[in-house]
């Protein structure tokens, strides 16, 4: 892990073209601004938890489904 010391209105410069700029520190809380690509998804860490979480469970569920088209396909 990189660790950087950075003030309001600093940035840092990631891959040439992702910008992340400090743009506030207040009452313990850091705003920044992050300017990227548009084809880079940027997402909050607990929110990308989240999507990874639902795309296992949604791969569970479709192998269900396959056990389950297998199984009705073996009764006929």
């Amino acid at each position: 892990m990189l660790i950087l010391t950075r003030k309001k209105d600093e940035s840092i410069i990631i891959d040439g073209n992702i910008e992340v700029k400090i743009l506030g520190i207040e009452d313990g809380k850091v705003q920044i601004g992050i300017e990227a690509p548009k084809n880079i998804d940027i997402f909050r860490k607990e929110l990308y938890k989240s999507i990874q979480e639902e795309n296992i469970e949604a791969a569970n569920l479709k192998l269900d489904i396959d056990k389950m088209n297998q199984f009705l396909k073996d009764k006929k």
